[in-house]
């Protein structure tokens, strides 16, 4: 733009608490702001102007003008073509016979000019009556301005939607975090790196479905209400069906009917969609959020491993342009092989113990997770405690890409065993910048096996554990009808982005987060 305007005054503040307050001259300044757009509406109305009008013809994006003549005309010259163009109105300045408007539409921006002399006075003076929030369209040609800005100079200029509303200010944008999440059309309006990052995970979203389409999956919906909670060691919201006089949960995982669909006969199955958990809100939880789970007939978790890895490296590169990415200011390399080391192994580095096994005395490993400030309970197996030790000592720790590999059986109801140690199971995940991405296994298809260990699961269940698993009896009919060897992913898509974009909250690539009430 040719100069700078002055912005609209800060609305808000942040208070000792961290949420948005208005002392009373900050509330009085506002109220006098919008008290005066609502004259500027009423003066509209009373010329029988419509501020909200239904259908405005737009024929070029402000991208496609910016991106045509980039390259083109000198300070001064015309090029003879016009343009039909809108957007949001976010700086003005100038008044009398010579406005500039900067109009803004995504992440491209295009001044307008609009001149006394073109448009007349009665258009000039709705052109003084413009806000900045304002929703504009202009007609006209597409010129350089004498100090080289590229501009449409306009024929006509119409309000396409006003803003009642002033927008945080350029300079000290919207701060407030909880304002940023409960108020996103804000956020999206005034941070540019808001829409970078849903910009990424629209990218991320794409990659994902094309290289699975790619490889011959066939994306499928099912359920988000389930008639008994499964698929995924969580605890469900709960609803209630009037019609069917019956409670239904909300979905935890789509694993058990996606594998349904595999036993029928559907060899490559996936689907990109929300699953709810009733659990904690942190950086990286929200109770709804969006995975991305796949089963392929006669894969195993090997073969997964090589998927996991693909989407990844495609996302990154469409999402991104680089394997390369920084995350909170350290670099992680995405793209080539990435490690496979187990469980065991990774736990037997950090706590020195090289004899320490499944085999080992459950009073030996209890004492070892004692050594490390790890609180146990009396019904957890070796396999669970190996499983604390990890979390606590290890998976914080793996930087880099790596596929952590074989899980004791105890924590793994719906995985195969090991073909080599019926003491684990043929399951990953997949660890980066100390987080896990992704949970994949060999699937179980044995009937009588999945039974006793979903049965082990309802006894956990009736002995407190509100995130331990119920028997499904249609799922272990399915099961019996044949099911084929499968391997099976879920891979946290939020997550995903959140690396890719390099921000620390899942709020952050979530449009819309979960929130208390204001």
């Amino acid at each position: 733009m040719d100069g700078a305007a002055p912005p609209d005054p800060p609305h808000t503040a942040t208070g000792p608490d961290g949420h948005a307050e208005q002392p009373a001259e900050e509330a009085g300044r506002l109220d006098a702001l919008i008290a005066e757009r609502r004259a500027k509406l009423q003066r509209l109305r009373a010329r029988h102007i419509e501020p909200y009008p239904v259908g405005v013809t737009v024929t070029d994006a402000l991208a496609d003008v910016t991106a045509r003549f980039s390259d083109r005309l000198e300070p001064g010259e015309g090029s003879g073509e016009a343009a039909s163009v809108a957007g949001r109105l976010v700086a003005r300045r100038g008044h009398g016979k010579i406005v500039f408007l900067l109009l803004r539409e995504a992440d491209a921006e295009l001044q307008v000019m609009a001149q006394l002399d073109v448009l007349g006075a009665e258009a000039m003076a709705l052109v003084a009556d413009l806000d900045v929030g304002d929703w504009v369209a202009a007609t006209g040609e597409v010129v350089r301005s004498r100090r080289g800005e590229l501009s449409v100079q306009a024929t006509a200029v119409t309000l396409i939607g006003k803003a009642l509303r002033p927008l945080p200010d350029k300079w000290h944008g919207l701060r407030d975090t909880e304002t940023r999440f409960r108020q996103r059309y804000v956020d999206l309006a005034v941070n540019a790196d808001a829409r970078r990052v849903f910009t990424i995970r629209a990218r991320v979203l794409a990659a994902l479905r094309g290289e699975m389409t790619e490889r011959g999956y066939v994306e499928v919906e099912t359920p988000m209400l389930h008639p008994i909670p499964g698929g995924a060691a969580a605890k469900p919201f709960v609803t209630r069906s009037h019609a069917l006089d019956m409670d239904l949960y909300l979905r935890i995982a789509p694993e058990l009917y996606l594998k349904r669909l595999v036993a029928g006969g559907m060899p490559r199955v996936f689907e990109i969609n929300r699953v709810f958990r009733n659990e904690g809100i942190s950086p990286r939880h929200n109770p709804e959020f969006t995975m991305l789970e796949s089963y392929e007939a006669y894969a195993d978790y090997t073969d997964v491993m090589v998927l996991v890895q693909a989407l990844v490296q495609r996302a990154a590169h469409e999402a991104v342009a680089t394997t390369t990415v920084t995350y909170g200011g350290r670099a992680v390399e995405l793209g080539g092989p990435w490690p496979r080391r187990t469980m065991l192994e990774l736990v037997r580095e950090a706590t020195g113990r090289s004899d320490l096994d499944y085999d080992t005395s459950i009073e030996a490993v209890r004492t070892l997770c004692g050594e490390h400030g790890i609180a146990v309970e009396d019904a957890w197996g070796t396999g669970k405690l190996v499983l604390e030790l990890y979390e606590k000592l290890v998976e914080h720790t793996l930087w880099e890409p790596t596929f952590v590999t074989d899980y004791p059986v105890e924590v793994s109801p719906l995985a195969r065993r090991h073909r080599d140690d019926p003491r684990v199971t043929e399951r990953f995940e997949a660890i980066v910048v100390g987080r896990e991405l992704a949970n994949a296994f060999s699937e179980l298809t044995d009937p009588d096996d999945q039974r006793a260990r979903l049965e082990a699961q309802a006894l956990a269940k009736a002995a407190g554990d509100e995130e331990a698993m119920v028997v499904d009896e249609d799922y272990l009919r399915a099961m019996e009808f044949g099911m084929p060897p499968m391997g099976g992913l879920g891979l946290g898509v939020d997550r995903l982005v959140m690396l890719l974009a390099d921000v620390h909250t899942i709020r952050d690539v979530i449009l819309f987060p979960t929130l208390r009430p204001e």
